[in-house]
C-alpha cells in the first residue's frame, strides 16, 4: 500500500508532462490529417492492439464522459452492437500516427538534461524493462480497463520513447480500475465522491483502498527494483 502511494504522484507526473510536451506534435498531427483526436490520442497503446469491449469502455469514460458522437461523425471509431468499440482502417492510421507523435514528443522532452547527473534516455531502456514486467503482472490484478491495455500495442522496431510513453500510459489504468472499484466498494456514486471534502474520512478511506487494490502489481518487482523503478521516474523531468 505504502508503496502504491508513493509512486502514484512520480507517474502522473512523468507522464502528465510528456503528454503536455507532445501537444505539438499531436497538433500537427491533427491538422496534416484533418481529424481530431478523441478516445484514441488517450487509448491508443489499448485500441491499436485490439477493440475495447463494453465494460472497458464504461470504466476508462467513467470520469469523461462516453460522448462518442465525434469519433462516429468522423469515421475514425466503430461500435458493433454488443457495445464493443474499434478503430476504423481510417481510425488505425491516424491512431498510429498519433502514438508516435507522442513518442517523438517523448523523445525530445525526455533528451532535455537540466542537470548533467541527470540519466535522461539513458534511462529508458531499463525503464521500458521494468514497466513490461509491471503490465505482464496487472494481466492477473487488473480490472477492465487494464485488461484493455494490457498487452500494449508496439510497432516493430520502437524506440525506448514509444516503448516508455506506451507502457507508461497502460500502468496508469491499473490504479483507475483500483479507484473505481475503491469508490463502488464504498457505496459512492462518481458525484458523492467529487462532492467529498478533500478532509473527509470517507475520501481518505477510498484512497487508502485504491492504494489496497493497486498494491499487487508491484509485488512483481523485488524492492531493490521498486526503488529502482521510483528512482528512474525521478530521473525524468516533469
Amino acid at each position: 500500500m505504502q508503496y502504491a502511494a508513493l509512486v502514484r504522484p512520480a507517474l502522473d507526473r512523468v507522464y502528465s508532462a510528456m503528454r503536455m510536451a507532445a501537444r505539438e506534435q499531436c497538433r500537427r498531427v491533427s491538422e496534416q490529417t484533418g481529424l481530431r483526436p478523441g478516445l484514441n490520442t488517450s487509448f491508443y497503446f489499448g485500441l491499436l492492439a485490439r477493440p475495447m469491449p463494453a465494460a472497458a469502455f464504461a470504466a476508462v469514460t467513467a470520469y469523461s464522459g462516453g460522448d462518442m458522437s465525434d469519433e462516429l461523425a468522423q469515421g475514425v471509431m466503430a461500435v458493433d452492437g454488443h457495445g464493443t468499440w474499434s478503430l476504423t482502417p481510417r481510425g488505425r492510421d491516424f491512431t498510429l500516427a498519433l502514438q508516435q507523435a507522442v513518442a517523438d514528443g517523448a523523445q525530445e522532452h525526455w533528451g532535455r538534461a537540466h542537470i548533467a547527473t541527470m540519466p535522461g534516455l539513458a534511462a529508458l531502456p531499463r525503464l521500458a524493462e521494468l514497466l513490461a514486467v509491471l503490465l505482464e503482472a496487472g494481466q492477473a490484478t487488473g480490472g477492465p480497463a487494464f485488461a484493455a491495455a494490457a498487452p500494449v500495442y508496439e510497432p516493430a522496431g520502437a524506440s525506448y520513447a514509444l516503448r516508455v510513453s506506451t507502457r507508461m500510459g497502460a500502468l496508469r489504468h491499473h490504479r483507475g480500475d483500483a479507484h473505481r472499484a475503491a469508490w463502488a466498494a464504498a457505496g459512492l456514486t462518481l458525484d458523492e465522491l467529487r462532492a467529498l471534502d478533500a478532509a473527509d474520512p470517507l475520501r481518505a478511506a477510498v484512497e487508502d483502498d485504491t492504494n489496497r487494490r493497486d498494491a499487487p502489481v508491484y509485488e512483481a518487482l523485488t524492492e531493490a527494483q521498486r526503488w529502482e523503478f521510483l528512482a528512474l521516474l525521478a530521473a525524468l523531468p516533469g
